[in-house]
């Protein structure tokens, strides 16, 4: 095995030298790892190399943490510099980080120095002989189950040192001082390596352990030898199929050579040898005939043989397969498994009805009654869109009296009448009904099915019923002209028996008419007119009028019919106007829109023509806009205040009617803003034309008061003296004429204006409404608020004073004939202004 040749004194040195070739130490992963050395290490010596990759499998960053030493990429520990060891053991780390820098490793090196201390000699000759060395790994196998006997012999390693030294040998590592224990030991004094028991390689591949030489003090002149036992295989384990259930599913019909599915097995025994290499066959098919699937050997997929596969015959199918290990050789170990492989459906069967033709009986005259059920044969899979049934009525429902279904639940036909069949006009009716799925129909190779729809007869035989009349139409429509006068007769509504096929015996009632046009023969069902009829009325809509008649027989079975009474259209009503007062607001327009309408039909509507007045024709005019409506506009700047216009309007055929239309022009923006000024309302700007009672009586009442006033006067300024002096209370004379009617009305600043007053010095000078006399002139105004008139001279413009009518200012008094000729023409235009105020 192994023999040391070398002199004591020299074997540190020589130490250091096997260290630069071979590797020190193959340790656990990221464990500590102790390295034998010498106690002097020179600079760029060969410490030992590490398995980085066992640690870190991609590792981007290699650092130590001592800088006497340098790690290569491959493992290799070297020193920086000459280094001697103060003591027997040194320890430093290296530290490895992935190329993510996520993951940091620590591997912890332990330098062990021993070249200072001399080993006891236990050999008497003074000179030792030098011997090759052969401590080194010695290839080993074991064999797997082995039978024994055990303990087994596996190894011996030897160290050349035993020529120098009483060698001890011991090992290390799996198997021996882990798991799994004691598997092997070591004879220390010869360095034979035993196995106690037998190993199963499928636990087990191999074995890494270390084999160690050291002296009786403890002195390793050795490194540590690793070594390894191999578990060579044993084809201990048969092949077995992956998935204990396997179900593979393949549509029916399919193509020869369709892929089925794959199968696998597992062997646990070595992989890429005869051992594990596995083949695969059927051994059985349930039901068994005809053959329809095979297996490839080497691969386990399984595909069809043929193209008969028919769901409806047999809708599942089960594989016995076996899989052999040793390339299927006989004495190979082996397993079987079943699988199961189902056939999908498709439509390829048409379904068809149980009886080839069905008769069936109905009363007359009723619907919406399941007169027949029809059931059919599908073999396809239940309840899919393969066997679900769609029927038709391919013939003889021309008139769509009858409709057919299809049950959901049963999966039958379901014929139904959904209108009343007659048995005097047709006393059968002969249908012909197909069938079809849901699905479209995939005709399969060994199908025997030529069509895909299967017909059927039906026969509906018509049950007569003694029935009572019938209001065919429902509805009947008349035509009758518009204001058709009272009394005049029109063709009523007619109802028949179909038994008989005439309408005689029946009778007529009516049973709705809403505004009472008409009254009804019992007999004949003719109408009479009771109203004069109108196509505007209320009751009309469309132009027409219904009267809903009942017709009944002698047993008191009845039909209800409507009658459609349709007007024509007369032109009988002229345009209208609905609003005939209208605001013309100045601020916003200077016109007002006139929209006339027609309760008659269009063809005796628009367009309208609008014609004014003569008189209305000089304050204004009319413009058509559209036929429809036109555009009312003063001729000028008109003032505020309503005026009265008559204007005429016809429409397309000359019908027409003359509207006053009431005006009022307004300074406004809208006409709900609309103030006329002084407060002057409609009444009062029309008094001119219109005069009550009232009014006349406020003229008289106002003359008489006038009358008086100035009588009163009269008499007051003859009794005063030339030279009298002016008063001081001036208001007490002021002439005050009064033209409302009705007492208690007090006199008002608004009423009564001041006279103005320059001196207290008399006047010798007299006007109306002065005191007379000399001096300088004081003048007094009267002036009437309402009315507008003044007796004075010197307001000027329009006012008449007595002064002016008698042309020479007296200083005496004013004659009865100048009083006579100022006051006479006022008295209509007071009358007339004190109706006014009444009015107000």
């Amino acid at each position: 095995m192994a023999v040391a040749s070398a002199a004591p004194g020299s074997i540190f040195w020589k130490q250091l030298l096997f260290s630069l070739l071979v590797l020190i130490l193959f340790c656990d992963a990221c464990q500590k790892i102790s390295l034998q050395v010498p106690s002097h290490l020179r600079a760029e010596a060969l410490v030992g190399k590490v398995n980085l990759k066992e640690c870190l499998q991609s590792t981007s960053l290699i650092q130590s943490s001592d800088p006497d030493f340098r790690i290569l990429e491959d493992g290799s520990i070297y020193t920086t510099h000459d280094l001697v060891l103060s003591s027997e053991k040194k320890s430093f780390s290296i530290l490895l980080s992935d190329s993510q820098g996520q993951g940091q490793k620590e591997i912890e090196i332990i330098l062990e120095a021993g070249g200072k201390k001399v080993p006891k000699r236990h050999m008497k000759d003074a000179v030792l002989r030098r011997s090759k060395r052969r401590w080194a790994p010695i290839p080993c196998s074991l064999m797997e189950n082995s039978l024994g006997p055990f303990p087994q012999h596996v190894q011996q390693v030897q160290s050349d040192a035993a020529q120098n030294y009483t060698i001890f040998y011991s090992i290390s590592g799996p198997g021996v001082d882990k798991e799994p224990f004691n598997l092997f030991f070591i004879e220390k004094d010869t360095g034979d390596i035993f196995c106690t028991r037998s190993i199963d390689r499928e636990q087990y591949q191999e074995f890494p352990i270390y084999a160690y030489a050291t002296t009786a003090d403890g002195y390793a002149p050795e490194y540590p030898l690793p070594l390894v036992f191999k578990v060579e295989d044993d084809n201990d384990n048969a092949p077995y199929f992956e998935n204990k259930v396997t179900v593979f599913t393949v549509p029916e019909n399919c193509r020869t050579g369709t892929s089925v599915g794959k199968v696998t097995a597992i062997d646990l025994d070595e992989p890429d040898t005869l051992h594990t290499r596995l083949k695969y066959k059927i051994l059985q098919q349930i039901p068994n005939n005809p053959r329809h699937f095979t297996v490839h050997p080497d691969t386990g997929v399984i595909t069809t043989t043929t193209p008969l596969l028919d769901r409806e015959k047999c809708d599942t199918y089960k594989l016995i397969m076996e899989v052999r290990d040793m390339g299927g050789q006989p004495f190979g170990l082996f397993n079987t498994g079943t699988i199961t492989i189902s056939l999908e459906d498709e439509n390829d069967n048409a379904p068809y009805f149980t009886e080839t033709s069905y008769t069936v009986e109905v009363e007359e005259n009723r619907i919406d009654v399941d007169i027949l059920r029809m059931a059919v044969h599908d073999h396809d899979l239940p309840n899919t869109p393969h066997s679900r049934a769609v029927y038709q009525i391919l013939k003889g429902n021309e008139n769509g009296t009858f409709q057919i279904s299809t049950d959901p639940n049963t999966n039958e036909a379901v014929l139904c009448v959904v209108k009343p069949l007659n048995y005097e006009v047709n006393r059968q009716v002969v249908l012909q009904i197909g069938v079809l799925n849901e699905a479209q129909f995939a005709k399969a190779v060994n199908s025997k099915t030529t069509t895909t729809m299967c017909t059927t007869i039906v026969t509906v035989k018509v049950k007569d019923h003694d029935e009572g009349p019938e209001c065919q139409p429902p509805v009947k429509v008349i035509q009758s002209e518009d204001c058709l006068p009272a009394g005049t007769e029109l063709l009523g509504y007619k109802a028949v028996d179909p038994d008989r096929g005439t309408g005689e015996g029946l009778r007529y009632k009516k049973i709705q008419d809403e505004d009472n046009w008409f009254e009804i023969n019992e007999y004949t069902g003719d109408l009479k007119t009771v109203k004069v009829l109108d196509r505007e009325s209320t009751f009309v809509k469309n132009n027409q009028y219904n009267v809903s008649v009942i017709a009944f027989d002698a047993d008191g079975r009845s039909c209800t019919g409507t009658l459609v009474v349709l007007l024509e259209d007369k032109n009988d009503h002229p345009p209208q106007i609905k609003e005939e007062e209208l605001t013309m607001c100045r601020h916003d327009k200077d016109y007002v829109v006139l929209e006339p309408t027609d309760q008659d039909g269009p063809d005796n509507g628009p367009p309208f023509q609008f014609i004014l007045d003569n008189s209305a024709s000089k304050l204004w005019t009319v413009e058509t806009r559209d036929g429809k409506t036109a555009i009312l506009r003063g001729r000028q700047d008109l003032d505020y205040n309503y005026y009265t216009v008559p204007i005429q309007i016809k429409d397309r055929h000359g019908a027409s009617a003359t509207h006053m239309l009431s005006v009022r022009v307004c300074d406004c923006t809208i006409p709900s803003e609309c103030r006329m000024p002084n407060k002057l309302s409609r009444e009062a700007s029309l008094a001119n034309v219109f005069l009550g009672k009232w009014a006349i009586l406020a003229m008289v009442l106002g003359s008489v008061l006038l009358l008086c006033i100035l009588f009163t006067c009269f008499c007051v300024t003859v009794k005063k003296t030339v030279k009298k002096c002016f008063p001081e209370d001036v208001t007490q004379q002021n002439l005050i004429v009064s033209n409302t009617e009705g007492p208690g009305e007090e006199v008002m600043d608004a009423n009564i204006r001041l006279p103005t007053q320059t001196s207290n010095v008399c006047d010798t000078s007299m006007s109306v409404g002065t005191v007379g006399g000399q001096g300088v002139k004081t003048q007094q105004s009267f002036e009437m608020v309402k009315g507008g008139y003044t007796l004075d001279t010197n307001k000027g413009g329009g006012h008449q004073t007595l002064e002016s009518v008698k042309g020479v200012m007296d200083t005496g008094r004013y004659t009865y004939s100048d009083w006579h000729n100022f006051t006479q023409p006022r008295l209509g235009e007071e009358s007339i202004r004190g109706h006014t105020l009444v009015k107000n």
